[in-house]
């Protein structure tokens, strides 16, 4: 019996249980008789944080206290954003076996990456309860905007994770181009410089949806509200991406197989 597209992805949240024991168990294997075990993920960010944090920090002469909170939750969020979408293009190609050999909807695959992110972004997050408890940030009731706005970006990760596993499983140059993308993105984010700092080009900040997504999250941590752009931009990108991933889904869903 055929399923829709949209019918496979409920199938898939039933079977939560499945794809949170998948990314459970990879992120635990990949830190196996490890001392420290996962919080190697928090030490690594940590140390980058506090590293360009204090060089970008005096390179713009900016105040520490309010500097480096500014770069700590931006990294934190943005290796969710990242970690998502550079593992996504590999979701498939990283699960040829299983998927030539089992019935499992595709979609376990790429929930599988989204939910060992937002395990590591549980682990990050206590660089920012570090940041906040040491400079003070008080988030007062602002930091309430954070849960809805971590349900928007994880929605919109989730459907751009589905298009670049189903288009890097076809392509593979894919996630070599994401890669360098990704990292393009990284210096045009305001994730090291303030929003305010670029005078001119300010267009890096209009056009780019991943500057949204991270207002969303890193202005409630620091205690002001997401800017209602930020809002604008991420509810309308729900559907009109949620519509193309489910779309994309529906005419090649069957072709992955053959692909890996």
């Amino acid at each position: 019996m055929k399923t829709s597209a949209l019918g496979e992805l409920l199938q898939a949240l039933r079977q939560w249980r499945l794809w949170m024991l998948l990314g459970w168990l990879e992120i635990r294997q990949k830190y196996a008789r490890s001392l420290m075990g996962p919080f190697w993920i928090t030490l690594s960010m940590g140390v980058m944080v506090g590293s360009i944090g204090l060089v970008y920090g005096n390179l713009f002469d900016q105040k520490m206290s309010e500097y480096l909170p500014l770069v700590g939750n931006g990294f934190v969020i943005w290796a969710l954003i990242s970690g998502t979408l550079g593992e996504s293009c590999s979701a498939y190609i990283n699960n040829a076996n299983y998927i030539k050999q089992s019935d499992v909807v595709l979609w376990i695959y790429t929930l599988q990456g989204v939910w060992r992110q937002f395990v590591m972004l549980l682990h990050n997050i206590i660089i920012t309860l570090i940041l906040m408890t040491v400079f003070g940030v008080h988030t007062r009731l602002c930091v309430l905007w954070f849960i809805p706005g971590l349900i928007v970006v994880v929605l919109n990760i989730v459907w751009i994770a589905q298009i670049l596993a189903i288009i890097s499983a076809r392509y593979r140059d894919v996630p070599q181009l994401v890669a360098s993308v990704l990292q393009l993105l990284f210096y045009v984010t305001p994730l090291m410089w303030k929003p305010a700092m670029l005078k001119k080009a300010q267009w890096l900040i209009t056009y780019n949806p991943f500057a949204s997504l991270v207002d969303l999250l890193r202005s409630p941590l620091l205690g002001d509200a997401p800017d209602l752009q930020s809002w604008e931009v991420a509810v309308v990108m729900l559907p009109l991406g949620w519509a193309l991933a489910l779309w994309l889904y529906a005419r090649k869903k069957n072709d992955v197989a053959y692909w890996v």
